[in-house]
C-alpha cells in the first residue's frame, strides 16, 4: 500500500527526496560535489554561514549543548530568560516564551487558545503549521479567501456571534508568495468583532519592515510568532504577548510543556546576534533590503508579475512536470532554486521560489531572469 501511494506520488511529480548537501557559504551550496548559487535559502541576512561570526561566539561562550529536559522540569537556564527578554523588547510586548520550532509554536498557541465553543479564521494561504494547529484544536475554524478582508468580514458578520472566543490568524509575509498583509485592516476587523489577533512573522522577523519587528510593529496585534531560523540564522522559535497570554501559553500548549527544551547554546547564540552584534543584523537587512527593491525594478522591466513584494519571489509555472523541468534546466546552470509543488502550494500553481538572501548577487538574479523568461 505504502509503495502503492508513493508510485502515484512519483507519477504525479510530487515525490521528495532529502538532497545530498555538503556544504553551504555566503550564497552558496555544495550538493553532490558541484557548487550552486543559492537562491533557495530562508537564511535571509547570511548570518548562519558567517565564520568570524561563529568563531567569535564560540570562543567567548561555554553554554550546554543539551538541557535534556522540559523547561517546566530542568530544562530552563538563564540564557533563556536573557532571550526571551530581548525578543519582548524587540516587538514592544510584555512578554515571550521560546518554542523549539515555528511549527510547534503555530500548533501549541492556537491548540492552546482555542477550545470548544471557540473559533479560528484564517487566510487561506496560512502556513501548514496555522492549518494543523486549528485542525488539532477543539474549537471551529473558517478559511477566508487570500487577502479578501471583504470575504472575511462576511464570515465574522455571520459566525462571531456563535462562539465565545474568536482569533483572527494570519502571516504577516506570506511563505509562498512573498506578499504582506494588510495588518491595520486586521486590526479593525478583530476590534470591531471582538477578536485576538495572531500574525506569525516568520518571513519579517529582521528581514522586513522599518524595524527588526516586522511589519506589524506598533500596531495593535495580540499574538505575535516568528522564528530564529530564518533571518536569525539559528534555531528555535517564540511567541510575544501580555503577561496573561504568555503565562497561559506555559500552562497550556502541549508543544512547549512536552518537548526537551532546545541546547542553551542556541538560545545563547540568537541573543548574542541580537544584542551584541545587532549592527551587523540591521547593516545586512538594510543590505537584503536594497538587492530587494532591485530585483523587483529589474522584474517591473522585464514585464515578469509576481505578487511580492519582498525577498521571497515566486514565478508561478502552473504544472508539476513544467516546473521541475525548468528547476532542473536552472540546476544544469548552476542555479539551485528546487521545485515547489503540492501540497505546500495549491494544486496549479507548482513554482519557482526564489528567495534572496543579503549575499545574494544582483547580477546572480539578472542572469537568472534571462535563463527563465
Amino acid at each position: 500500500m505504502i509503495k502503492q501511494e508513493l508510485e502515484v506520488l512519483k507519477s504525479k511529480g510530487q515525490l521528495r527526496s532529502i538532497p545530498n548537501i555538503e556544504a553551504k557559504s555566503d550564497g552558496k551550496i555544495v550538493i553532490d560535489g558541484k557548487e550552486y548559487i543559492n537562491f533557495a535559502s530562508n537564511d535571509y541576512l547570511g548570518l548562519s554561514t558567517k565564520d568570524d561570526l561563529r568563531k567569535e561566539f564560540l570562543k567567548n561562550n561555554n553554554s550546554l549543548l543539551s538541557t535534556a529536559s522540559a523547561r517546566l522540569l530542568t530544562g530552563s537556564s538563564p540564557e533563556y530568560k536573557e532571550l526571551e527578554r530581548t525578543v519582548a523588547g524587540i516587538f514592544n510586548k510584555e512578554a515571550a516564551l521560546i518554542f523549539n520550532t515555528g511549527y510547534q509554536c503555530n500548533l501549541g498557541v492556537i491548540y492552546a487558545l482555542i477550545g470548544r465553543g471557540d473559533v479560528i479564521f484564517s487566510d487561506k494561504l496560512n502556513h501548514a503549521s496555522i492549518i494543523d494547529g486549528m485542525q488539532l484544536a477543539q474549537g471551529d475554524f473558517y478559511r477566508y479567501k487570500h487577502f479578501d478582508y471583504d470575504n472575511l468580514e462576511k464570515l465574522l458578520e455571520s459566525k462571531r456571534g456563535q462562539y465565545k472566543r474568536a482569533l483572527i490568524v494570519s502571516e504577516s509575509v506570506f511563505s509562498m508568495d512573498g506578499d504582506i498583509a494588510d495588518i491595520d485592516r486586521l486590526v479593525e476587523l478583530k476590534k470591531k468583532y471582538n477578536c485576538m489577533l495572531m500574525i506569525d512573522e516568520a518571513h519579517a522577523f529582521c528581514a522586513v519592515g522599518d524595524t527588526l519587528a516586522g511589519v506589524s510593529y506598533g500596531k495593535d496585534v495580540d499574538i505575535i510568532t516568528a522564528t530564529f531560523g530564518k533571518a536569525v540564522g539559528s534555531f528555535g522559535a517564540f511567541c510575544v504577548s501580555s503577561n496573561d497570554i504568555i503565562s497561559y501559553l506555559i500552562n497550556k500548549a502541549r508543544s512547549f510543556i512536552f518537548s526537551t527544551s532546545i541546547p542553551p547554546l542556541n538560545i545563547a547564540w540568537s541573543n548574542w546576534i541580537l544584542t551584541e552584534k545587532r549592527n551587523i543584523v540591521i547593516a545586512q537587512k538594510e543590505k537584503l533590503q536594497e538587492l530587494t527593491s532591485e530585483v523587483h525594478k529589474l522584474l517591473d522591466r522585464k514585464g515578469i508579475k509576481t505578487p511580492s513584494g519582498t525577498q521571497i519571489i515566486p514565478i508561478i509555472i502552473g504544472s508539476n512536470d513544467a516546473t521541475l523541468a525548468i528547476s532542473e534546466k536552472l540546476r544544469s546552470e548552476g542555479y539551485y532554486i528546487p521545485a515547489i509543488r503540492p501540497p505546500t502550494v495549491p494544486e496549479g500553481t507548482s513554482r519557482l521560489r526564489i528567495s534572496l538572501t543579503a549575499d545574494c548577487k544582483f547580477e546572480d538574479f539578472s542572469q537568472l531572469v534571462d535563463l527563465i523568461s
